[in-house]
Parts: structure tokens; C-alpha cells; sequence
């Protein structure tokens, strides 16, 4: 991998990391707000893959392990992905945007909602991107 893709796949890949953290973030908010609660199992998957993992993936792809980086990125942000598909547009819970409990952040919880898609998705593309420009 040379130099500039290193540079450009690190700067990207934080910048999704970032992004999707932020939004994460306030989307927690929302989840607080509206008393959505996660079971353990739930909570465990977001603490690992959502929070931790993309973030272990932005360091990597700063160091000589950029390639692994890249692809812990992309699988991270896929799961994220998935996850929050599968629970804010396809289960009907609580956790569903058509089906949220009463409160003041609903309007947070939706357009976060539909942010995570895009982060998530932007970022699982700069993780491929990445790995098989380094293949």
C-alpha cells in the first residue's frame, strides 16, 4: 500500500469512525430519553462491535497494521450495519422508528436512525476500499 492511500484510507476511516461515533452518541440520547432499554446480549454487541471496535480500526489504519484496520473497519461497520437494520427498520420493538415510545427525542431517535445507516454503510465501504486496495 503506498504511502498516500496509508494516509487517505486513515483519514477517511476516522473521519467515518468520528462521524459514526457522534451520531452513536445522540442516538444513545434519544434511546434514554424514550426508555428504550437493550438486553444484555444487545448491550454487550453494542459496546463491542458498534462502540469499541470501530475505534480500535481508526488506530490500526494510523500504524503498519493498516491493512488489518481496514478490514476490522469494514466488518465492525457491517455488523453495525446489520444490527441497526434489523432493529430500527425490520423487528417491531420498541426500537422501531414506527413504533417508539412517547417522548421529547423521537425526531432525535429517527434521524439518527437513518444517520447510522449512512455512517455505517460509508464506513464499511472505506474498510472494503481499503483492505483490497492493500490485497
Amino acid at each position: 500500500m503506498g504511502a498516500q492511500h496509508n494516509r487517505t484510507l486513515a483519514m477517511l476511516g476516522t473521519a467515518a469512525v468520528a462521524a459514526h461515533a457522534i451520531i452513536a452518541a445522540l442516538h444513545g440520547m434519544a434511546h434514554t430519553d424514550l426508555g428504550i432499554q437493550m438486553n444484555a446480549a444487545q448491550t454487550a454487541f453494542i459496546d463491542v462491535v458498534i462502540v469499541a471496535t470501530p475505534i480500535i480500526a481508526a488506530i490500526a489504519l494510523w500504524t503498519r497494521f493498516a491493512h488489518a484496520g481496514a478490514i476490522v473497519l469494514a466488518v465492525s461497520m457491517t455488523g453495525s450495519l446489520l444490527f441497526g437494520v434489523y432493529h430500527h427498520y425490520v423487528a417491531i420493538s420498541p426500537d422501531h422508528v414506527a413504533h417508539l415510545p412517547a417522548g421529547n427525542l423521537q425526531g432525535l431517535f429517527r434521524v439518527t436512525a437513518v444517520l447510522l445507516v449512512i455512517s455505517e454503510a460509508f464506513g464499511a465501504g472505506v474498510g472494503v476500499w481499503g483492505a483490497q486496495r492493500a490485497s
